[in-house]
């Protein structure tokens, strides 16, 4: 079994937590939340992506 690689996990959590709050922004409609959340959102993947590539 693999040891469980805790902060990228908390990392993906950190970004699907993002684009749900954006789409409870989107309910409220709120339009500056909506593009925070987005804009949040995208720079933790790309960050989880860099950190990723920077491990293999």
């Amino acid at each position: 079994m693999k040891k469980l690689d805790l902060p990228m996990l908390l990392l993906a959590t950190l970004v699907i937590s993002m684009f749900v709050l954006t789409g409870i922004a989107i309910a409220f409609r709120n339009i500056w939340f909506v593009l925070l959340f987005i804009v949040l959102g995208v720079a933790f993947m790309g960050y989880g992506l860099s950190l990723k590539r920077k491990r293999k």
